[in-house]
C-alpha cells in the first residue's frame, strides 16, 4: 500500500466518524442547550485528551507551536461545534449533512495558502464545482435564499477548514494525535466556568438518546476521529484528504434517516450522489506539495 493511499485510507476513517457528527449533534440539543453540548464535549474531550497524554509522557509542545494551536483549539474545540449546535436546533441532520459538503473546498484554498500545495487547475475545477453542488442544493433546500441555519453552517465550515488545515501541518511536527490531544487541553479549560455556572444554575436533564448522542460528538467527534484524519493529511496532503469529506453527505444522510427517523427526499439523495462522483474524479488529480514528508 502506497503512503498516499493508506492516507486516504485514514481520511476516510476519520470521515465515517465524523459523519455521524450533525445526528448525534442534533439528538443532544433537541433535548440540551446547544451551550451545554459545545461546553461538555469539549471538557470531556479535554480531560480524556490530558489522561492519554500524560499517561503516554508527552513532552509539552515548543513554545513557537502554542499559537497554532490555539487556533486549533478555538476553531474544531469551541467555534465549530457551537455553530454546528445552534444550527441544527432548527435544520434537519440530513441537511446539514449536505450542507457541510463545501468543507473540503474550504480546506484545498486553506491548505493552498498555509500548508504549501499547489493543487493542479484541474482540481481546483473539480473542487469549486463540488461546492457549487452544496450552494445548489441549499438554495434550492431554501426556495432560492439562504436560511439563516444555513449562514451558521456557511461560517462553521469556513471556521472548520482553518481547523483542519492548521492541525493537519502541526501534524507534522507535534503528531497527528498529539496535535488534537493538546489542542483540547489548550481549549477546554477556558469552557470549565461556563459548563459549571450551567449545571449549578439548573439540573441537566435529558432522554437517553439525548445523552448517546452528548458522548459521542465528545468522544468520537472532538477526540478520537480526529486521530486518523490529521495522519492522513499529514501523510498525503491536506488538499488530497479533504476531498474525501464530499463522502460525508451521503454517510450523514444514511444515519439520518435509519437512527433519527428523518424522512430524506430524493432531491437530497440526488445531489449526495453527484457529491459522490466528484469526490472520486477529486482523487485521480494531481496536487504538488512542496513540504511532503
Amino acid at each position: 500500500m502506497t503512503k498516499e493511499t493508506r492516507g486516504l485510507l485514514l481520511g476516510f476513517i476519520g470521515v465515517a466518524g465524523f459523519s455521524l457528527t450533525p445526528p448525534a449533534t442534533r439528538a443532544a440539543v433537541l433535548h440540551l442547550d446547544p451551550l451545554f453540548v459545545t461546553y461538555g464535549r469539549a471538557v470531556l474531550a479535554g480531560v480524556i485528551a490530558a489522561l492519554i497524554l500524560g499517561l503516554s509522557n508527552q513532552r509539552w509542545p515548543p513554545r513557537h507551536t502554542l499559537l497554532s494551536l490555539a487556533v486549533v483549539a478555538a476553531c474544531i474545540v469551541i467555534i465549530f461545534p457551537l455553530l454546528l449546535a445552534l444550527a441544527l436546533r432548527t435544520v434537519p441532520a440530513a441537511h446539514t449533512g449536505v450542507m457541510l459538503g463545501i468543507l473540503p473546498l474550504m480546506t484545498v484554498i486553506v491548505a493552498t495558502l498555509r500548508c504549501k500545495e499547489s493543487p493542479s487547475p484541474l482540481f481546483w475545477c473539480v473542487a469549486v464545482l463540488g461546492g457549487g453542488v452544496v450552494m445548489g442544493y441549499a438554495l434550492m433546500y431554501g426556495e432560492g435564499a439562504i436560511q439563516a441555519a444555513d449562514g451558521l453552517l456557511v461560517i462553521a465550515v469556513v471556521i472548520a477548514a482553518v481547523g483542519y488545515a492548521e492541525g493537519a501541518r502541526l501534524g507534522k511536527s507535534l503528531g497527528s494525535w498529539q496535535t488534537v490531544c493538546w489542542a483540547l487541553v489548550v481549549g477546554a479549560p477556558i469552557l470549565l466556568l461556563p459548563l459549571i455556572i450551567m449545571f449549578y444554575n439548573s439540573p441537566i436533564v435529558a432522554p437517553t438518546s439525548a445523552w448517546v448522542g452528548f458522548f459521542y460528538v465528545a468522544l468520537v467527534s472532538q477526540l478520537f476521529a480526529f486521530f486518523p484524519w490529521y495522519h492522513g493529511m499529514a501523510i498525503a496532503g491536506t488538499a488530497k484528504v479533504s476531498q474525501i469529506m464530499l463522502l460525508m453527505p451521503l454517510m450523514t444522510i444514511v444515519f439520518s434517516s435509519t437512527l433519527l427517523l428523518e424522512t430524506v427526499d430524493g432531491i437530497t439523495w440526488l445531489f449526495a450522489g453527484v457529491i459522490v462522483m466528484i469526490v472520486a474524479l477529486s482523487w485521480r488529480l494531481p496536487v504538488r506539495r512542496t513540504d511532503a514528508p
